[in-house]
């Protein structure tokens, strides 16, 4: 079992397997990672991986059409795309 720490949404942190998807993590433990479409296309559940960069995944072709090279430097991934490996913590830009 692996720990996610949503930063943004009062640093809730849920246990969950290894391999599990971010996006799908956070819509079944109400982790808060906005979303619209889930499958890489709007890149609304873009979010930084604060810490534990390296407990994730590699860069999906969808993630580099949707974020900048700055962006995936910073540590920003699609939540939808991301599958975790450690412990990750995550934050996001609220919606106004």
């Amino acid at each position: 079992m692996l720990d996610i720490t949503f930063i943004t949404n009062n640093s809730k942190t849920v246990s969950v397997p290894e391999d599990s998807n971010l996006l799908r993590v956070s819509l079944r433990e109400q982790g808060g990672i906005p979303f619209k479409c889930g499958g890489g296309l709007c890149g609304t559940c873009k979010c930084r991986i604060e810490e534990g960069r390296e407990h994730t995944d590699s860069v999906k072709k969808k993630e580099q059409k949707l974020l900048s090279e700055d962006e995936l430097a910073q540590g920003y991934r699609l939540a939808c795309q991301t599958f975790l490996k450690g412990n990750v913590k995550v934050s996001w830009e609220k919606s106004k």
